[in-house]
């Protein structure tokens, strides 16, 4: 399918949908349901061999609205990302005195999307979220601003009682970096990626086979080395402990070179993580490992459409992982209140990581993340904090975040 084709696709889509929805011979009730997200944030980050702190007072709005009429809906929402207090490097406009924070000035469409569904079948068609198990591999990267979505076509199919198949095949990705986005943080990465996963609901978990095969066929973004295959497996359930919940999951995957990607490659990837809930006080910790081959850049496991932020620390120092790989060793604790006082959803955590090579065992840092959090009415407030103190990778970097979420 020809780029053309590809941008003449959506809005097609669209129009059919709402031709479909719109037919007087329906005779059904069309719903309306608007679409409302709003978001006000502070973030600092300090980077040692920098010479100014960056400081982003943001205002993020998406709003949109969704029909919906028997098996068939459809959704459009814009987005718009305001910069109030700009000093920082946004990541499109250079500025070498600053650290990075990745959330560009930026408007346009959001999600646009037809959707069919069903009880065993949903059919999706558009630009929409995608976000499949942990969003180790694919998300939404919810914590930027401009997020990220998917042109993409998707089937979710449940033939079985406890079995589903997810496949997408995705056209186009639009990255946090906004209409701004360009060079090696493009607005949009094209190419012809196939995401597919099968999951089966077992009596210890749900175990899930899954293949993501991606192009990012674009030359400026690392002259096409961040396109792969990978295919593995992974198990993630709970189990009831009196009145605490276990919860546990396991992942492993095999991840090689694709289609135009130069460097020839495979690297393995591991997860053991469990967590503990004592319906207040939680307790957890996990090994994950983001293999190497060689030890040249780009032939380490990669995750290019992952939601980064959950993983590896949030003061964002992994987010391409190093040609050495890395291991991350982490335990977290915190403490939840289902109300206190009017602020409901209440609770505190704390994470320490523990960073090293995967090839050559070498340490580059340790980190710690902070975070409290709750919400009154549609309003959820938040505290964040990462500190992270290098060792033999990146520089010592601290962050700070306070940010209020509201929708409808």
């Amino acid at each position: 399918m020809t780029m053309r084709r590809r941008a003449l696709l959506l809005p097609a889509l669209l129009l059919s949908a709402t031709a479909v929805i719109a037919t007087p011979a329906a005779a059904q009730t069309v719903t309306l349901k608007p679409l409302v997200d709003a978001r006000l944030r502070w973030e600092q980050v300090d980077q040692d061999g920098l010479p100014r702190i960056s400081d982003a007072v943001t205002a993020r709005i998406r709003s949109g609205l969704t029909a919906t009429t028997g098996h068939w809906s459809a959704l459009v929402e814009a987005q718009g990302n305001l910069a109030i207090v700009p000093d920082y490097f946004d990541g499109v406009h250079p500025d070498a005195s600053r650290p990075l924070i990745g959330d560009p000035q930026s408007i346009g469409l959001y999600r646009a999307q037809v959707q069919y569904k069903t009880p065993g079948l949903t059919l999706t068609a558009g630009r929409q979220r995608i976000t499949l198990d942990d969003e180790r591999f694919v998300g939404q990267a919810a914590i930027r601003n401009n997020g990220q979505t998917f042109d993409a076509v998707r089937a979710e199919i449940a033939p079985l009682k406890g079995v589903k198949a997810d496949v997408s095949y995705v056209w186009g990705v639009r990255t946090v970096w906004g209409i701004d986005g360009t060079g090696v943080r493009p607005r949009s990465v094209g190419g012809d990626t196939v995401l597919a996963n099968l999951g089966w609901t077992s009596p210890i978990g749900t175990l899930t086979g899954f293949a993501y095969l991606i192009d990012e066929d674009e030359a400026a973004v690392q002259g096409y080395r961040l396109s792969s295959q990978t295919y593995g497996t992974r198990l993630a359930g709970t189990r009831p402990i009196g009145k605490a919940k276990l919860s546990y999951q396991a992942s492993w995957a095999r991840q090689s070179d694709y289609h135009r990607n130069p460097n020839r490659y495979s690297a393995d990837y591991w997860l053991a993580d469990v967590a503990l809930d004592l319906n207040g006080p939680r307790l957890g910790g996990g090994y994950e490992v983001l293999g190497a081959d060689k030890g040249q850049a780009l032939t380490s496991f990669q995750t290019p459409l992952s939601s980064i932020f959950k993983f590896q620390g949030w003061a964002d120092k992994f987010t391409t992982t190093p040609p050495d790989g890395i291991r991350d060793l982490y335990a977290s604790t915190g403490w939840g209140w289902k109300q206190v006082g009017a602020v409901k959803a209440v609770s505190l955590s704390a994470v320490w990581h523990r960073f090293e090579s995967d090839r050559l065992i070498r340490h580059y840092g340790n980190e710690i993340d902070l975070l409290a959090q709750g919400k009154v009415g549609r309003t959820t407030a938040s505290l964040r904090y990462a500190d992270y103190q290098a060792d033999r990778f990146g520089a010592d970097t601290t962050k700070f975040w306070l940010q209020l979420d509201w929708t409808i």
